[in-house]
């Protein structure tokens, strides 16, 4: 017989919400379990029962919004640290770019619990999400996660000549890190000192750490893509609305 287990990981599992706003939908009576209304934390529930959200759920989810922001150098992706600004103190309307489009008008409420779904460490720039909204936050850093993140790497080889055909092939498979084989990736020369990257993982400081393992060291990084939402023109510190018809 299947185990049951707590109702928020379910509605996490569903796609429903992040597992915090499942608690917090729950709290607040929002959620009900085979029709009947649901509103104490840590309730169990199995896989075989019906799990749906009452309208104000979604009507509240609908406002959170997701943003886009080319991050510059010397600002964290997350909290604040070391006396490093965080990418979220980019956000007001001052910085916002002037050609985006969606309809949606800034408000200071919308920072907050806004939060980096995957990171850009402070000396890499360009494309960083900052969400409200839990599915997104999933989609992009959860677990099984298979949205492929695009780079533009500017190398400079510590050897004469040039980085071996084997070393380029163990960027795209072969090397570990922190005891564990990473993902297959795809890495290829753009030009004679650039190459990109398309990773479907995120460990800290991967891109620097792999080029290390094979004699490189960066000089510049670039995140140009994710999924299918790419930086685009978004200048840099300048930042805008993920739109209604963009899907990562």
């Amino acid at each position: 017989m299947t185990e049951p287990y707590r109702l928020s990981k379910r509605m996490s599992e569903l796609g429903l919400c992040s597992r915090r706003e499942a608690d917090e939908w729950i709290a607040r009576g929002w959620v009900r379990v085979d029709g009947k209304v649901v509103s104490e934390l840590g309730t169990k529930v199995l896989p075989s029962q019906r799990v749906s959200v009452e309208r104000q759920a979604a009507a509240e989810q609908s406002k959170r919004v997701t943003i886009l922001i080319n991050k510059p150098v010397g600002y964290v992706s997350g909290q604040a640290e070391d006396g490093y600004k965080p990418a979220v103190a980019l956000v007001n309307a001052n910085t916002r770019w002037s050609d985006d489009k969606a309809p949606v008008q800034f408000h200071p409420t919308q920072l907050r619990s806004l939060v980096p779904a995957g990171r850009l460490d402070i000396d890499s720039v360009g494309l960083l999400v900052l969400t409200q909204d839990g599915r997104v936050a999933k989609k992009l850093i959860g677990e099984d996660t298979e949205i492929e993140k695009e780079y533009l790497v500017r190398v400079q080889y510590g050897k004469p000549g040039r980085l071996p055909d084997a070393d380029l092939r163990r960027l795209n498979h072969g090397l570990s890190l922190d005891g564990k084989k990473l993902l297959p990736a795809k890495v290829s020369w753009q030009n004679e000192d650039q190459l990109r990257f398309i990773l479907r993982e995120g460990k800290k400081r991967q891109i620097r750490r792999m080029c290390e393992m094979v004699g490189l060291k960066v000089l510049g990084l670039k995140r140009v893509r994710i999924g299918r939402v790419k930086l685009g023109d978004l200048p840099t510190g300048q930042w805008r609305y993920l739109r209604e018809d963009e899907q990562f």
